[in-house]
């Protein structure tokens, strides 16, 4: 667009190109910004920085709006399902129902690992972090596929990497769950659809359609986030051209984080100390409204949704189906229907748009479906992986991207001398 922004540095001034994209954004390109003024910005967590531009996903925290390739979220959850929006991300449209039978056959095929893997994955201690048993693992995986390392892979290596990984990971999450119980490893059974092998896989058990359906939607509505934290590292370490396996062990590191995908488990352990505090969910609500008081109301708010997480109001409905369903009879899911019902009503949480989000309720369903909350945050990149992976895709099919590599201020001493 040929509209321009102006800065004026001293007596100098420079027009800045802005930029807009297909849903209104507008950014402004301070791409030459440093050789032209010797100049840097300065942009703390990188919240006002736009580090790429993306044809994978649109969100407007303002509006509620989440979109992938410019469907949204909404109506994926309504009548999609996650491999076919998993196809969706990766490959830019949606695809046949041929393409899809293809698509899930080909993941299908790469449900199982090396042996290797799994004398390593029962090395680990048994109360080892699922997480960490799936980060390592992952790393691991390179050792075994060599040919899938080469710095500048084709096209069809790409394509077959992201397949496999689909495929992997799912094998990888449930055989950390089974360890950790002092279980046996189950394989996958083909015949199943992705969700539905994975909780085979989990539990042994006959699956109902209806628990299996519910968890499709949660991996549907973790698929991709725009530039979150995980995907934006993924991006990072890829752009240094490391391998596919390193590159998305690091996207699950930095979703391990608290602030990022642990987040539903800090619902739990939330839920938790307030059952064996026996305070119930009403003084714990007053203790969160007092500011001097320590206690935090986890699974509310959003750091990018200002007004409600579009993808909470879809879970809410596949949660209740859920609960009513298994009958689940849980002190916890009652003080967290009982939050709730009283956030949702107490101007002091209305008034700061602190609204129940995709983690207060995901981390509801995890637990109806007896997955230990150690294991949510798996359950977060396992749906996450497609994201990442189309992300990655897309920056190494960017013409001319470049390793990332940000600035800083130094703001240490100087110029000192060594007293000996």
């Amino acid at each position: 667009m040929s509209e321009k922004a102006k800065l004026t540095l001293g007596d100098k001034t420079i027009e800045l190109p802005v930029f807009e994209g297909t849903e209104g954004e507008k950014a402004i390109d301070i791409t030459k910004l440093r050789a032209e003024t010797g100049y840097v910005t300065i942009d703390s967590g990188y919240m006002n920085t736009g580090a790429c531009t993306s044809n994978i996903t649109f969100l407007d925290g303002e509006k509620g709006i989440l979109k992938y390739r410019g469907y949204g979220i909404e109506e994926l959850a309504e009548k999609s399902t996650f491999t076919e929006v998993s196809s969706l991300v990766i490959n830019g449209k949606l695809p046949s129902s041929d393409e899809l039978k293809t698509f899930e056959q080909r993941i299908a095929n790469h449900s199982s690992i090396p042996t290797a893997l799994q004398t390593m994955i029962k090395a680990f201690p048994n109360n080892a972090h699922p997480m960490g048993v799936l980060s390592s693992n992952l790393a691991a995986l390179s050792a075994f596929y060599p040919d899938l390392l080469a710095q500048d892979l084709t096209g069809p290596q790409k394509d077959e990497v992201i397949i496999q990984l689909m495929g992997q990971i799912k094998v990888l999450a449930t055989y950390a769950h089974r360890h950790s119980q002092g279980q046996g490893f189950i394989q996958s059974d083909k015949t199943l659809d992705y969700c539905s092998d994975f909780i085979h896989m989990m539990t042994g058990k006959a699956v109902d359609k209806e628990v299996a359906k519910a968890l499709d939607i949660l991996l549907i509505l973790h698929v991709d986030h725009e530039q979150n934290c995980s995907t934006s590292t993924v991006r990072m370490v890829g752009s240094s051209k490391a391998n596919p396996f390193a590159t998305v062990s690091a996207g699950v590191d930095a979703l391990w984080g608290p602030l990022h995908g642990g987040a539903n488990q800090a619902v739990l352990e939330m839920l938790e100390e307030i059952h064996k505090e026996g305070i119930g969910y009403k003084e714990f609500l007053t203790r969160v409204k007092d500011k001097n008081s320590s206690s935090r109301l986890m699974g509310f708010g959003h750091r990018v949704y200002k007004n409600f997480d579009p993808r909470a109001k879809i879970i809410k409905v596949a949660c209740d189906s859920v609960l009513a369903k298994l009958g689940v009879k849980d002190p916890l899911l009652d003080i967290a229907r009982g939050l709730e019902e009283v956030a949702l009503q107490d101007p002091y949480f209305v008034e700061r748009k602190l609204y129940p989000n995709v983690d207060f309720y995901s981390g509801i369903i995890y637990r109806a479906l007896g997955i230990p909350t150690n294991m949510f945050t798996v359950m977060f990149a396992l749906g996450r992986l497609p994201g990442w992976m189309a992300q990655w895709k897309e920056m190494l099919e960017t013409p001319g991207f470049k390793i990332c590599r940000p600035r800083q201020i130094y703001t240490g001493e100087v110029n000192k001398k060594l007293s000996r």
